[in-house]
């Protein structure tokens, strides 16, 4: 059952216990709608593929069941609003898309779902965008069905009205036709490793390292214990840390979505390796990040801190910070967030800030 939830993310304070804005998406669009039932409902100014990887599968499900995804953004030919890449996967599930092309930025974000006897709505500061829903410091507010119903508000009206006025509205169709005005509006997710970086992307991922991370590392060559892939298991909310998850899987059943990014050992010498970045979308709902190179070198062990440095659109280096040390007990404030139930954390602080403190 849905309740009246307000938040502050990420994981500042809740009425009713979730996180971020993804974790009240999913409550309003998984864990409360019947597959093929109703209508699901997406109005956001800025759109990034990230921002929809946790539900691109239950759009696609949805929609081939006999459901509808309304889906609205904003786009521009001077800014970045809504990528390509976005609004390209939507079409690829079902979805309807409409973009707005206006002079002054579309700020409404709002949210939900609506069948023959109840509806939902979320209403918020957050874009559908890697950091719009789960690290920016957003506000969102869920509704209830009793409350919806109270406040008067239907999401076919909403939609209607929205669409009547006179604005300048596209509707974009796959193939893409890079000619046609609508995919003008749309701009590219940069895939270059190299390319710069915003000094808001510019951040340091630190995380407290556990025993599945850690057992491939110190394993023996040849031993069973050295077998198997050695990664490192990230936050679930690690959206808006790597470029566009755009690979999906080539083989098994349950959807999964990856990057290649290329990080930098520092513990190692500098080595510089390319791995792959991976996000459980059909499974644990986790990120995965690819760490071979440290296989068998024994330079971490569980209870360390890795740093993790976005250096570059898709470049990291990553460095270990060992349990006990100066720099380990300078970092360890900074990771606030559990992951599970083991004792595991992580958190982000600014690189340059990063800099000084170790």
């Amino acid at each position: 059952m849905i309740n009246d939830e307000f938040l502050l993310q990420p994981n500042i304070y809740s009425t009713q216990g979730k996180k971020t804005l993804l974790s009240l998406l999913e409550e309003h669009w998984i864990d409360h709608v019947t597959p093929g039932t109703g209508d699901i409902y997406i109005l956001s100014g800025f759109g990034n593929y990230n921002g929809g990887v946790r539900f691109y599968d239950i759009f696609k499900n949805h929609v081939a069941r006999g459901g509808k995804v309304f889906a609205m953004f904003a786009g521009s030919t001077s800014q970045k609003l809504t990528s390509k890449q976005l609004v390209e996967k939507l079409l690829e599930c079902g979805a309807t898309v409409t973009i707005l092309n206006r002079k002054r930025l579309m700020h409404a974000k709002l949210f939900g779902y609506k069948n023959t006897t109840e509806q939902t709505l979320i209403v918020t500061s957050g874009n559908f965008t890697g950091p719009g829903m789960t690290q920016n410091v957003e506000a969102a507010i869920g509704l209830s069905p009793a409350r919806v119903k109270e406040v008067g508000f239907d999401w076919e009206d909403f939609y209607s009205a929205y669409h009547s006025q006179a604005w300048d509205l596209y509707a974009p169709a796959i193939p893409i036709n890079a000619v046609m005005p609508e995919w003008k509006l749309l701009y590219d997710e940069d895939q270059r490793m190299s390319s710069k970086i915003e000094d808001i992307e510019a951040n340091t991922m630190l995380l407290m390292l556990g025993h599945a991370d850690t057992i491939r590392i110190n394993a023996e060559p040849g031993t069973q214990e050295s077998k198997g892939s050695q990664y490192f298991w990230l936050s679930k909310d690690s959206f808006d840390f790597f470029p566009a998850l755009t690979i999906p899987n080539a083989r098994g059943d349950k959807p999964t979505y990856s990057t290649i990014v290329k990080i930098k050992y520092l513990d190692l010498g500098g080595l510089e390796e390319e791995s792959r970045v991976t996000y459980e979308a059909g499974n644990n709902v986790d990120f995965r990040l690819g760490t071979g190179s440290l296989r068998n070198t024994k330079v971490a062990e569980e209870g360390d801190i890795a740093a993790i440095t976005r250096t570059a659109n898709a470049e990291y280096d990553l460095k270990i910070y060992k349990k006990g040390t100066d720099d380990f007990k300078k970092l360890e404030k900074f990771m606030v967030t559990y992951i599970g139930h083991r004792g595991k954390k992580y958190g982000y602080i600014p690189t340059e800030f990063f800099e000084k403190v170790v």
